[in-house]
């Protein structure tokens, strides 16, 4: 298991074919609600994806918003769940925002994974809301 930084289109393009299959195919998100203007190389994101046996086969990214590290788009593949690969990408993706100077990181977590945000050092502060016609709730994390 490992996670890559994403610096070339080749490896973008497969970080959207697992969220296509994981979000649009697997969890009914309408395609044009799930990529948009931050699915680029241009800097405003940091992407990543995971590997489980030299595959690619999770993916997840990272943007400043506000003063925090917002976490986007995590998921791995069905097949590939329950191997750890989400906390893998959750730890790449803090190192990335305490690159960029961050201390504190929130994402939109589906209801269904709150536990495992939790079990990282998430605390949810909100109650839930739908989003893409799943429910969701904030959650923040802060570096010590």
């Amino acid at each position: 298991m490992k996670a890559k930084r994403i610096s070339i289109e080749e490896d973008l393009q497969i970080a959207f074919q697992i969220r296509k299959e994981v979000f649009v195919e697997e969890q009914g998100v309408p395609l044009e609600d799930e990529f948009d203007e931050f699915d680029t190389l241009d800097g405003q994101c940091k992407h990543i994806i995971v590997f489980y046996d030299q595959r690619p086969v999770g993916t997840g990214r990272i943007r400043s918003l506000d003063g925090f590290g917002k976490l986007e788009r995590i998921c791995v593949l069905k097949p590939y769940r329950k191997f750890g690969l989400g906390k893998v990408i959750i730890n790449t993706l803090e190192e990335i925002a305490k690159e960029m100077g961050l201390s504190k990181e929130k994402l939109h977590g589906q209801t269904q994974d709150e536990g495992f945000y939790k079990k990282l050092g998430y605390q949810t502060l909100s109650d839930t809301f739908m989003e893409d016609g799943i429910p969701h709730v904030l959650m923040v994390k802060e570096f010590v």
